[in-house]
């Protein structure tokens, strides 16, 4: 395990616990010491880490941390699996799935879907990409930090599954601050707004859980059936959570970003169409 920040800890954790041997390096390699003394190998260097085993798991800022890193233990990667579960762009996996490659290593993607704390819980998942083999050979170790999600071949389908959900996952928790900030100046304090904005989101899943199938047939077939919340509709609403935003003396970068998806299919002739009809301006942005 190469990465002892929270979820690189946990990882180590939840390994040693379930039987596997576990030799971790980091840079700060006082953080090192928790997992250590709970039965964890310290190694000296990257290479002596990488050469302890023939799977490698990496839990790193980003992609440029795994090159600064295991650059100068080139020399020990062939033969070996490097799993990084590091967070960073899809093109950039690709290209380091090349890397290792090129160093005679294989390489898989993955992006752990909970908080540290939820690792190697029942609630945690973990979806992976690249070489089927591979991951077949792996499954068993990697299996307790979480249900394994298998999405294919393209090393970069992991990454851009993470990111995907982490999209969903930020814009979320930053329209929970905007929706606390709203309601902070009329004297509501946060200990009795998040309750009410978690309950939302909670809200959310039920009212699309059950006709996601049909909803995402019709978004494929480019049908966006406005029966029950057009554009139109759904952008007035935006118009005013633009507008009281304002009043407020908020910042509505978050707000207005939201208000432009609407007016950019209200433009294109779509403000009859369903809510969903708003992915065609962003999947076409001008």
């Amino acid at each position: 395990m190469i990465g002892l920040g929270p979820m690189g800890q946990a990882m180590t954790r939840t390994l040693l616990t379930t039987g596997h041997p576990v030799t971790v390096w980091n840079r700060t390699a006082s953080r090192a010491d928790g997992v250590v003394a709970d039965g964890a190998r310290r190694a000296a260097t990257p290479g002596e880490a990488v050469e302890a085993s023939d799977l490698v798991i990496l839990s790193l800022t980003d992609y440029r941390a795994m090159y600064e890193i295991l650059d100068d233990a080139t020399a020990s990667l062939a033969g070996r699996t490097l799993v990084n579960l590091s967070s960073d762009t899809p093109d950039r996996t690709r290209e380091a799935a090349g890397w290792a490659a090129g160093h005679g290593a294989t390489f898989l993607t993955g992006g752990v879907m909970v908080p540290a704390p939820m690792v190697g819980t029942e609630a945690s998942h973990v979806y992976y990409s690249g070489p089927g083999p591979t991951m077949d050979r792996h499954l068993a170790a990697l299996t307790p930090l979480g249900t394994p999600r298998y999405l294919g071949e393209d090393p970069g389908l992991a990454q851009l599954m993470y990111q995907a959900q982490l999209t969903v996952f930020l814009s979320t928790l930053s329209a929970m601050m905007q929706g606390t900030a709203m309601l902070g100046t009329a004297g509501v304090r946060a200990v009795e707004t998040l309750p009410a904005m978690l309950g939302l989101v909670a809200s959310i899943g039920d009212m699309l859980r059950g006709a996601e199938e049909e909803l995402g047939a019709a978004m494929d077939a480019g049908e966006h059936p406005g029966d029950l919340s057009s554009v139109t509709m759904m952008g007035a609403t935006a118009d005013h959570i633009v507008e009281t935003s304002t009043s407020l003396g908020l910042d509505t970068t978050l707000p207005r970003a939201v208000q432009a998806h609407y007016r950019r299919a209200i433009g294109d002739g779509h403000g009859g169409d369903g809510w969903t009809r708003v992915v065609d301006g962003i999947r076409s942005p001008r």
